[in-house]
Formats: C-alpha cells, sequence, structure tokens
C-alpha cells in the first residue's frame, strides 16, 4: 500500500500541456484513492471493475479540459443485449464519480479478460459536454468500435468532431491491494488564425504522427508509478522538442452530489400523491443513489403541500 507520509507521491492529479511546435496539447491523469472509493461502492467483479477504472480514467483526462469550472462532462457507454447494459460517468469542478449495470450470468460466459465487443455488443458511446456558465450543451453519439475503450473514445473525437486523437489507460493494484490508474490524452488541433486550413481535417499530417508515435512510446509502468511526477513523464515522452507548455495541475477528487438535502429538493418536484404512491407501509421514502450506492430515508409526510 502506498505511504503518502514516506515519499512523495503524484496520484489523484492531472496534468495538461501543450507543444505549440506541433499544433498539439495532452493531458495525463493519475488516480488512486478518488478511484478506490468510487470502486468499492459496489463489488464489481474484475472486468467490470477494470472497465469502469477505465471509463472513470477517461473522464478524467477529458473533463479536466474543461476551462468552465462549472461545467460538466458525461460520459455514458449503453447496450440493449450486452453483458454491460448501462455504464455512466462524469466529471465536474475535479470531482469524477460512476457506476455500471451489468448481467451476471451473461458475464459468467465471457472470456476471463473480455474485449469491448463481448462487453457492450452493439453498443454505442455518448459523450455530452455541459456548459453552466453559457448554458450551452454539446453531445456526440458514435458505435462503440474497437477492442478497447480508449480506441472507443479515438473514434468518438475523429468521427463527432474530426479531431485526431491518442488515448491510452493502465490500471494496476499495488502490493496493499489499492488501485492505481492512469492516462495519456493527445489531440491535434486546428493551426492559426481563422480561415487557415484546419489540421484537424488531415489524420495523416505529418506533425500529428510524430507526435503519435511519441506518446505511444508511454509504458503502463510509468502512467501507474505514483513517484514518478507527471511532469517528468511528459519530459520523458516530448524531451525532443522545441517546447513543451505545462499547464497548471487540476486536483481529482470522488465527487457525489448526492445528500439528504438534494434527495428532498428532488422529492419536492412530485406531487404529494406520487410521493404516497413512492413511501412505503411506514410512509417513509427510500431513494437510492446508484453512483455511491448510499440509500436516503425520506418521510412522505413531512413534505409541505
Amino acid at each position: 500500500m502506498i505511504d503518502p507520509t514516506s515519499d512523495p507521491i503524484d496520484i489523484d492529479e492531472a496534468l495538461g500541456f501543450t507543444i505549440p511546435g506541433r499544433h498539439a496539447r495532452g493531458r495525463l491523469v493519475r488516480l488512486g484513492p478518488a478511484l478506490d472509493t468510487v470502486l468499492e461502492a459496489h463489488a464489481y467483479p474484475p472486468a467490470i471493475e477494470r472497465l469502469l477504472a477505465e471509463a472513470l480514467t477517461l473522464t478524467a483526462l477529458v473533463g479536466s479540459t474543461l476551462k468552465d469550472p462549472s461545467g460538466q462532462l458525461t460520459l455514458q457507454a449503453q447496450t440493449n443485449a450486452g453483458v454491460v447494459t448501462l455504464l455512466v460517468c462524469d466529471y465536474r469542478g475535479g470531482a469524477v464519480r460512476g457506476y455500471v449495470q451489468y448481467d451476471a450470468d451473461r458475464l459468467a460466459e465471457a472470456p476471463q479478460h473480455p474485449t469491448l465487443f463481448a462487453l457492450f455488443g452493439e453498443g454505442y458511446l455518448a459523450v455530452t459536454f455541459d456548459l453552466a456558465a453559457s448554458g450551452e450543451r454539446y453531445q456526440g453519439i458514435v458505435p462503440l468500435d474497437g477492442e478497447t475503450l480508449a480506441q472507443a473514445a479515438e473514434s468518438y473525437f475523429v468521427q463527432s468532431e474530426q479531431i485526431p486523437t491518442l488515448i491510452r489507460f493502465a490500471v494496476t493494484r499495488d502490493a496493499g491491494g489499492c488501485h492505481v490508474a492512469g492516462g495519456l490524452f493527445l489531440q491535434h488541433l486546428p493551426e492559426g488564425e481563422d480561415g487557415r486550413e484546419r489540421l484537424h481535417t488531415r489524420l495523416d499530417h505529418p506533425e500529428w504522427e510524430h507526435v503519435a508515435i511519441l506518446g505511444n512510446t508511454v509504458g503502463a509502468d510509468e502512467l501507474t508509478d505514483p513517484r514518478l511526477t507527471l511532469e517528468t513523464l511528459v519530459w520523458r515522452l516530448f524531451n525532443e522538442e522545441d517546447e513543451v507548455r505545462v499547464l497548471a495541475r487540476t486536483p481529482i477528487s470522488r465527487g457525489c452530489r448526492c445528500d439528504p438535502d438534494y434527495v428532498a429538493s428532488v422529492l419536492a418536484k412530485f406531487s404529494a400523491d406520487d410521493r404516497r404512491e413512492m413511501a412505503d407501509a411506514d410512509g417513509i421514502i427510500q431513494v437510492g443513489c446508484a453512483f455511491c450506492a448510499r440509500s436516503f430515508p425520506v418521510i412522505a409526510a413531512n413534505f409541505v403541500s
């Protein structure tokens, strides 16, 4: 188990960087205690646990690029006939949460290390950006193509936004059984002023090929080593570039927005008759949160009509 009082560790953080000469941007993230807190809320089997760990890493990677601090990214993967029926993760203000619904009987028939197709079949991936400051909402939906969630996410950015993207994940457990997950997110950006050729329309641009080759050299051990700083990892990958700009860090935490006040505010939107139907024989409405697996008992009679 990692002892944070012994040596410095770099975990539950996201770090952005840009490579101006290559018109590229990137982000590294490494999750530890925040990831464990999410996973411990449910007794997931190993294959589902790993899938959710990768999804949370992806959510932190993309969500931490939001310039609107009150904005939200929601990642949803769904199918009607697969092992996994629903996967939902979201990011807001540095906090991530997520959960998975799955068919245990179907999972028992799947391989020990199932591919994305084995888990989802003919599923789809939806990525939604809610920008609170402007009130804008963007959503892209693409098929769950590829053998891994990383490949499916790359397809999303290419198909939905026409931006060449490289995504890499790694998930491991330390000697104490705690999870560590790391991820790399690289993108090629439009070049220069409005009216000039947009580089992201050329998926084979030599600048992007160069950056992608360097990004592909990242090792799983580097992504998940909390004693290797994220800045050092950026330097390892891109030290031959003329300029690499490191951006501000973003702390990552586990965040679930459920609490008694929030639950009461949601129930208050229902009519008194609806609340009576929700209540059990003792007049208690049991409201459960799928993200944190907590239950909130609310007395139906306490609402003022």
